[in-house]
């Protein structure tokens, strides 16, 4: 420790501290509603109430619960909680959760960032669109990419399998690795696409782990909620529509750019033909890259082929950037914070049908989530193809971290290990990247 940390760190401190007074003016003034906080309470109050999870709406939005029921029982609690309290908490929460997101983000990329490194980040960070968005409407993108992300990066064989001591311990021993993916995804179906990610790199025991993990919430929610279960599993899950209306510039999905590049409100076969072949080309790219950009590939492809992925569901862009920061990709890894600091999508015409009349000129500045999951893959693929045509073999094995780990100590440190898995990328591929 040098004699300008302790100055480094009060300094860091005093930015999170504005930071955060801004966020929380903004907020006040904004009066914001947690429109999706509102329907988890209303969730879990159906549950302690006996009434029926997917008949009610709430807020001017109309909006209907449209997570599985297992979600339903996570948010019991929050329909006892006086509701400034449960803003309060969100807030708060989310926070603490975009933190832990930073610092587990730079375990994926190799990075050992200094205390004020990472509180600068997190500051910073608060202001990334899906971010905010997510503190905005009282989201769980936060809690699921976390959740997520800690679940495949941690040691499968470490003693403490990730957790540290006491009763994180037995836990971790108790349930494997790929069990968070599958908690998840009861939470939330999307994280699933996962599993085929673990299929794919050839981490079969964690599949099994994360399925296990999925059929456990399932089950509690059949046991607990067996009307709302049969109901969500054999219909609600496929009215998308119910979710919300694709096309709009809210939708950041691979179906969202489509419709509005037609111009129409069902892009039908076309979207279904390039989702199958996004999803592919995912699948080999994680097949085949390097980890991180493995993970990375994977999580991309998802947010491109689910139906519908709000602009708040791209917290991922925060590993992203992580991992282009620990490659030395710093401008490019600045591009990327500022596309998705920008709020580009917010700046066309979007009121009533105008998310599906905006000119060729516009498209771009109506997608840029889309744009940059697609970049993302293709830069990914195309490493992964150079690394096999040089006979690289692939690695199914987990990105290593903590003390004992290779990394670097961040953006003032000497750059990452060859041994690391960042350097291992920046060695193979730096003169190969797509969008640097």
């Amino acid at each position: 420790m040098t004699e300008r940390s302790p100055r480094a760190n009060a300094g860091a401190l005093l930015v999170l501290s504005l930071s955060l007074a801004a966020l929380a003016a903004l907020c006040a003034a904004l009066r914001i509603p947690m429109a999706d906080a509102l329907v988890y309470r209303a969730e879990g109050a159906a549950v302690a109430n006996g009434t029926s999870l997917y008949g009610f709406t709430v807020t001017s939005w109309h909006l209907p619960a449209t997570y599985p029921p297992f979600a339903a029982l996570v948010f019991v609690p929050s329909a006892f909680v006086p509701l400034p309290v449960l803003k309060v908490a969100c807030c708060v929460g989310n926070t603490a959760l975009l933190a832990v997101l930073v610092l587990l983000s730079c375990r994926l990329a190799g990075l050992r960032p200094r205390r004020h490194h990472a509180l600068v980040a997190v500051a910073l960070g608060l202001w990334l669109e899906p971010v905010f968005q997510t503190l905005l409407f009282g989201q769980v993108n936060l809690a699921l990419a976390c959740l997520v992300l800690w679940d495949l990066s941690r040691p499968a064989h470490a003693p403490d399998n990730g957790f540290g001591k006491g009763l994180g311990k037995r836990f971790g021993k108790v349930f494997g690795k790929g069990f968070g993916v599958g908690i998840a995804a009861g939470i939330k179906i999307t994280p699933l696409f996962f599993v085929l990610y673990l299929l794919v790199r050839g981490r079969r025991q964690e599949a099994v782990t994360a399925l296990a993990g999925f059929g456990t919430t399932m089950l509690l929610g059949a046991l607990v909620l067996p009307r709302a279960s049969v109901e969500f599993f054999t219909r609600r899950l496929f009215e998308t529509g119910r979710v919300g209306k694709a096309w709009i510039v809210d939708n950041q999905s691979l179906q969202g750019l489509i419709a509005r590049s037609l111009h129409t409100a069902e892009p039908g076969a076309v979207w279904a033909v390039a989702a199958v072949a996004v999803g592919a080309a995912g699948l080999w790219t994680a097949r085949r890259a390097d980890e991180p950009r493995a993970l990375l590939a994977a999580a991309f492809t998802a947010l491109l082929i689910s139906p519908i992925s709000w602009s708040h569901h791209w917290v991922w862009c925060v590993p992203l950037i992580a991992v282009l920061w620990a490659e030395g990709r710093t401008r490019t890894a600045v591009a990327v914070a500022l596309v998705f600091t920008a709020r580009s999508l917010w700046l066309v015409p979007h009121a009533g049908a105008h998310d599906l009349q905006l000119p060729l000129w516009q498209q771009p500045l109506a997608s840029p989530y889309a744009l940059v999951g697609l970049a993302v893959m293709g830069w990914a693929g195309w490493t992964a193809r150079q690394s096999f045509a040089a006979g690289a073999a692939p690695t199914s094995g987990e990105v290593r971290s903590g003390p004992s780990g290779p990394g670097r100590n961040g953006p003032s440190g000497e750059g990452p290990s060859d041994a690391s898995p960042a350097g291992q990328l920046s060695a193979r591929s730096s003169s190969a990247s797509m969008i640097r």
